[in-house]
Protein backbone atom coordinates (compact mmCIF):
# COMPACT_ATOMS: atom_id res chain seq x y z
CA UNK A 1 0.00 0.00 0.00
CA UNK A 2 1.39 3.40 -0.98
CA UNK A 3 1.64 6.23 1.51
CA UNK A 4 -1.18 7.98 -0.37
CA UNK A 5 -3.39 4.91 0.02
CA UNK A 6 -2.51 4.82 3.73
CA UNK A 7 -3.50 8.48 4.11
CA UNK A 8 -6.83 7.90 2.35
CA UNK A 9 -7.52 4.84 4.52
CA UNK A 10 -6.59 6.73 7.70
CA UNK A 11 -9.04 9.51 6.84
CA UNK A 12 -11.79 6.97 6.14
CA UNK A 13 -11.22 5.43 9.57
CA UNK A 14 -10.84 8.78 11.33
CA UNK A 15 -7.27 8.09 12.48
CA UNK A 16 -6.05 11.64 13.08
CA UNK A 17 -2.95 10.50 15.01
CA UNK A 18 -1.92 8.31 12.09
CA UNK A 19 -2.39 11.22 9.70
CA UNK A 20 0.14 13.24 11.73
CA UNK A 21 2.78 10.62 10.89
CA UNK A 22 1.73 9.79 7.33
CA UNK A 23 1.59 13.33 5.91
CA UNK A 24 5.23 14.17 6.83
CA UNK A 25 6.21 10.74 5.45
CA UNK A 26 4.55 11.59 2.12
CA UNK A 27 6.34 14.94 2.03
CA UNK A 28 9.69 13.21 2.65
CA UNK A 29 8.92 10.87 -0.25
CA UNK A 30 8.65 13.89 -2.52
CA UNK A 31 4.87 14.12 -2.84
CA UNK A 32 3.52 17.62 -3.45
CA UNK A 33 1.03 19.17 -1.08
CA UNK A 34 -1.57 19.14 -3.86
CA UNK A 35 -1.06 15.40 -4.37
CA UNK A 36 -1.42 14.76 -0.65
CA UNK A 37 -4.60 16.82 -0.60
CA UNK A 38 -6.25 15.32 -3.68
CA UNK A 39 -4.95 11.73 -3.74
CA UNK A 40 -4.86 11.18 -0.01
CA UNK A 41 -6.95 13.41 2.24
CA UNK A 42 -9.81 14.32 -0.12
CA UNK A 43 -9.96 10.84 -1.62
CA UNK A 44 -10.51 9.33 1.81
CA UNK A 45 -13.09 11.96 2.79
CA UNK A 46 -14.99 11.51 -0.47
CA UNK A 47 -15.39 7.81 0.27
CA UNK A 48 -16.97 8.69 3.61
CA UNK A 49 -19.14 11.33 1.93
CA UNK A 50 -20.41 8.83 -0.64
CA UNK A 51 -21.20 6.32 2.11
CA UNK A 52 -23.02 9.05 4.04
CA UNK A 53 -25.13 9.83 0.96
CA UNK A 54 -26.13 6.17 0.73
CA UNK A 55 -26.94 6.02 4.45
CA UNK A 56 -24.07 3.59 4.96
CA UNK A 57 -22.19 6.01 7.22
CA UNK A 58 -23.57 8.24 9.95
CA UNK A 59 -22.81 11.57 11.57
CA UNK A 60 -20.17 10.33 14.08
CA UNK A 61 -18.18 8.65 11.30
CA UNK A 62 -18.31 11.79 9.16
CA UNK A 63 -17.14 13.92 12.07
CA UNK A 64 -14.12 11.75 12.96
CA UNK A 65 -13.13 11.42 9.29
CA UNK A 66 -13.36 15.18 8.84
CA UNK A 67 -11.28 15.73 11.96
CA UNK A 68 -8.56 13.49 10.52
CA UNK A 69 -8.72 15.24 7.16
CA UNK A 70 -8.48 18.66 8.79
CA UNK A 71 -5.43 17.55 10.77
CA UNK A 72 -3.71 16.66 7.50
CA UNK A 73 -4.83 19.87 5.84
CA UNK A 74 -3.30 21.91 8.68
CA UNK A 75 0.04 20.19 8.09
CA UNK A 76 0.16 20.92 4.35
CA UNK A 77 -1.49 24.35 4.32
CA UNK A 78 1.81 26.32 4.27
CA UNK A 79 3.06 24.07 1.46
CA UNK A 80 -0.13 24.50 -0.54
CA UNK A 81 0.23 28.26 -0.36
CA UNK A 82 3.91 28.03 -1.32
CA UNK A 83 2.97 25.90 -4.33
CA UNK A 84 0.43 28.53 -5.35
CA UNK A 85 -2.54 26.24 -4.86
CA UNK A 86 -5.72 28.04 -3.90
CA UNK A 87 -9.10 26.76 -2.70
CA UNK A 88 -11.81 26.39 -5.35
CA UNK A 89 -13.63 29.31 -3.79
CA UNK A 90 -15.02 30.73 -0.58
CA UNK A 91 -18.37 30.20 1.16
CA UNK A 92 -19.99 31.79 4.17
CA UNK A 93 -22.22 29.48 6.18
CA UNK A 94 -24.71 30.02 8.95
CA UNK A 95 -27.95 29.01 10.58
CA UNK A 96 -30.37 31.88 9.97
CA UNK A 97 -31.52 34.40 12.56
CA UNK A 98 -33.78 32.97 15.27
CA UNK A 99 -32.53 29.40 14.81
CA UNK A 100 -29.95 27.93 17.20
CA UNK A 101 -29.53 24.49 15.62
CA UNK A 102 -25.98 23.74 14.52
CA UNK A 103 -25.47 19.99 14.03
CA UNK A 104 -26.62 20.04 10.40
CA UNK A 105 -24.66 23.22 9.73
CA UNK A 106 -21.51 21.73 11.21
CA UNK A 107 -21.76 18.65 9.00
CA UNK A 108 -22.28 20.86 5.93
CA UNK A 109 -19.13 22.79 6.88
CA UNK A 110 -17.05 19.62 7.09
CA UNK A 111 -18.41 18.17 3.85
CA UNK A 112 -17.96 21.42 1.90
CA UNK A 113 -14.43 21.85 3.23
CA UNK A 114 -13.67 18.33 2.02
CA UNK A 115 -14.15 19.68 -1.52
CA UNK A 116 -11.24 22.12 -1.08
CA UNK A 117 -13.60 25.06 -0.50
CA UNK A 118 -12.82 27.63 2.19
CA UNK A 119 -15.75 27.98 4.61
CA UNK A 120 -16.36 30.93 6.92
CA UNK A 121 -18.65 29.62 9.63
CA UNK A 122 -20.84 32.42 11.00
CA UNK A 123 -22.46 30.13 13.57
CA UNK A 124 -26.13 30.21 14.53
CA UNK A 125 -28.76 32.95 14.82
CA UNK A 126 -27.11 34.82 11.94
CA UNK A 127 -28.93 38.01 10.82
CA UNK A 128 -29.15 38.86 7.11
CA UNK A 129 -26.80 41.80 7.62
CA UNK A 130 -24.04 39.49 8.84
CA UNK A 131 -24.25 37.37 5.70
CA UNK A 132 -24.05 40.53 3.58
CA UNK A 133 -21.14 41.96 5.56
CA UNK A 134 -19.20 38.70 5.19
CA UNK A 135 -19.89 38.44 1.44
CA UNK A 136 -18.55 41.96 0.95
CA UNK A 137 -15.54 41.76 3.28
CA UNK A 138 -14.46 38.23 2.40
CA UNK A 139 -15.47 38.25 -1.30
CA UNK A 140 -17.47 35.05 -0.92
CA UNK A 141 -18.68 33.03 -3.89
CA UNK A 142 -21.36 31.09 -2.02
CA UNK A 143 -23.84 31.84 0.75
CA UNK A 144 -25.01 28.71 2.58
CA UNK A 145 -28.11 29.18 4.75
CA UNK A 146 -29.46 26.53 7.11
CA UNK A 147 -32.74 26.39 9.04
CA UNK A 148 -34.40 23.67 11.07
CA UNK A 149 -37.45 25.57 12.32
CA UNK A 150 -40.40 26.47 10.09
CA UNK A 151 -40.65 29.74 12.01
CA UNK A 152 -37.17 30.82 10.89
CA UNK A 153 -37.51 29.83 7.24
CA UNK A 154 -38.61 33.36 6.18
CA UNK A 155 -35.19 34.67 7.28
CA UNK A 156 -33.74 32.96 4.21
CA UNK A 157 -35.87 35.20 2.02
CA UNK A 158 -34.81 38.23 4.05
CA UNK A 159 -31.18 37.25 3.57
CA UNK A 160 -31.67 37.10 -0.20
CA UNK A 161 -33.40 40.50 -0.08
CA UNK A 162 -30.55 41.98 1.99
CA UNK A 163 -28.01 40.76 -0.57
CA UNK A 164 -30.06 42.46 -3.30
CA UNK A 165 -30.29 45.71 -1.36
CA UNK A 166 -26.52 45.70 -0.84
CA UNK A 167 -25.97 45.22 -4.57
CA UNK A 168 -24.09 41.92 -4.20
CA UNK A 169 -26.82 39.40 -5.03
CA UNK A 170 -25.41 38.71 -8.50
CA UNK A 171 -21.95 38.01 -7.07
CA UNK A 172 -22.96 34.97 -5.04
CA UNK A 173 -24.83 31.69 -5.35
CA UNK A 174 -27.28 31.29 -2.47
CA UNK A 175 -27.75 27.71 -1.32
CA UNK A 176 -30.40 26.71 1.22
CA UNK A 177 -31.11 23.55 3.17
CA UNK A 178 -32.49 22.05 6.37
CA UNK A 179 -35.26 19.66 7.36
CA UNK A 180 -38.27 21.89 6.48
CA UNK A 181 -36.76 23.37 3.30
CA UNK A 182 -38.00 22.29 -0.15
CA UNK A 183 -37.22 23.17 -3.74
CA UNK A 184 -40.51 25.06 -3.90
CA UNK A 185 -39.49 27.19 -0.92
CA UNK A 186 -36.06 27.79 -2.44
CA UNK A 187 -37.74 29.09 -5.60
CA UNK A 188 -40.21 31.16 -3.61
CA UNK A 189 -37.55 33.11 -1.68
CA UNK A 190 -35.30 33.61 -4.69
CA UNK A 191 -32.42 31.39 -3.60
CA UNK A 192 -30.39 29.59 -6.28
CA UNK A 193 -29.93 26.03 -5.05
CA UNK A 194 -31.69 23.65 -2.67
CA UNK A 195 -30.01 20.44 -1.55
CA UNK A 196 -31.51 17.81 0.70
CA UNK A 197 -28.40 16.88 2.66
CA UNK A 198 -24.82 17.89 3.46
CA UNK A 199 -23.19 15.60 0.92
CA UNK A 200 -25.40 16.90 -1.89
CA UNK A 201 -24.62 20.47 -0.80
CA UNK A 202 -20.88 19.80 -0.98
CA UNK A 203 -21.15 18.22 -4.42
CA UNK A 204 -23.23 21.07 -5.83
CA UNK A 205 -20.93 23.68 -4.29
CA UNK A 206 -17.96 22.01 -5.97
CA UNK A 207 -19.77 21.89 -9.34
CA UNK A 208 -20.75 25.55 -9.13
CA UNK A 209 -17.25 26.75 -8.27
CA UNK A 210 -15.55 24.59 -10.90
CA UNK A 211 -17.96 25.95 -13.53
CA UNK A 212 -17.29 29.49 -12.35
CA UNK A 213 -13.52 28.96 -12.50
CA UNK A 214 -13.66 27.57 -16.04
CA UNK A 215 -16.07 30.25 -17.33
Amino acid sequence: MSTMDEIAAAVEKGKAKLIKDLVPKAIEEGCSAQEILNDGLLRGMNVVGDRFTRNEAFVPEVLVAARAMNKGTELIKPLLLAEGNQPLGKACLGTVQGDLHDIGKNIVKLMVESKNIEVIDLGVDVPPEKFVETVINEKCDLVLCSALLTTTMPMMGKTVDALKEAGVRDQVTVMVGGAPITQAFCDEVGADVYTEDAAACANRAEEILKAKRSA
